[in-house]
């Protein structure tokens, strides 16, 4: 379960680092006065998009790591649940 927890701080250490960079970023935009609300949108748009491809890697990531510990565990997914089912039905 470590492993779990090492990792989930390690995304999450990751996105605070993004966030704190595009906050950064927005800033020095704001203080140069460069661009206007079409270039903060751009890099709104820009940042939003890579947090979703950040967390929607993460996720994926977390689910790999999970089933790997559950399957060291000796734990039935579901797929094998199912599996059994089917064999029992058979059977009948």
């Amino acid at each position: 379960m470590d492993e779990i927890k090492d990792f989930f701080y390690a995304g999450l250490g990751a996105a605070l680092t993004a966030k704190e960079k595009m906050e950064k970023e927005l800033e020095e935009l704001k203080e140069k006065g460069k661009g206007g609300k079409e270039e903060f949108k751009q890099k709104y748009e820009e940042a939003k998009a890579k947090a979703k491809s950040f967390e929607d890697e993460f996720d994926k990531k977390l689910k790999e790591k999970i089933k790997k510990i559950l399957s060291e565990l000796g734990v039935a997914t579901k797929e094998d649940l199912e599996e059994l089912k089917k064999l029992i039905e058979e059977k009948k």
